[in-house]
């Protein structure tokens, strides 16, 4: 477990932080950017959760934890080795998440329209949380471009975003109170 006793270090102060390898690097670099908006993404999740319970708030617990791995893992350059490296996303991880889109998926209706953003609160900050998991992805593969990053972290990601949107219709009464998209209807 981590312990803190001291939460500032002022080894940031010239704009630079530490990776999980201990390497020091500019607090702008695109793996920062990654793991950053993943931390962003757990937040807008934690806001999510004010406003949902059971199924909804046991999966979003799971992922919150999961969100911690994937930073983890994306603060953590890879080194080729298998199994070296620190914390990395697994395939099962990835596994759940589809597990728990297909349960969630089963009980809601086709969708007819696309979706805006909104409807319940839950759904609205699940929406959010959506897009910011869409955007710690492209990160994710801009950075796989540059550097070597878990394939499973990437998979992760597009998964995330998937379930995000799921669960949002989920949270919006299984989808009766979706926000649906009327194209051309401010003409």
């Amino acid at each position: 477990m981590v312990k803190l006793t001291k939460i500032y270090t002022r080894g940031g102060d010239a704009g630079e932080t530490s990776l999980g390898d201990g390497a020091r690097v500019r607090k702008d670099a695109l793996r920062v950017e990654a793991y950053g908006t993943v931390d962003e993404a757990n937040s807008v999740v934690g806001l999510a959760r004010l406003h949902t319970d059971g199924l909804a708030d046991e999966i979003l617990s799971r992922v919150q934890n999961d969100l911690f791995d994937l930073g983890a893992d994306l603060c953590r350059p890879e080194d080729g080795k298998k199994g070296a490296g620190g914390l990395r996303i697994s395939a099962g991880q990835v596994e759940r998440l589809e597990g728990e889109i297909d349960r969630l998926n089963a009980d809601l209706a086709p969708l007819e329209s696309f979706i805006l953003p909104g409807g319940t609160p839950a759904a609205a900050y699940l929406h959010q949380a959506r897009t910011v998991a869409r955007r710690a992805e492209r990160l994710a593969v801009a950075l796989a471009v540059e550097e070597a990053v878990n394939d499973q972290a990437v998979k992760y990601l597009n998964r995330l975003s998937d379930l995000f949107f799921v669960m949002a219709r989920h949270c919006n009464d299984g989808g009766a109170r979706d926000v649906l998209w009327t194209p051309g209807a401010n003409r």
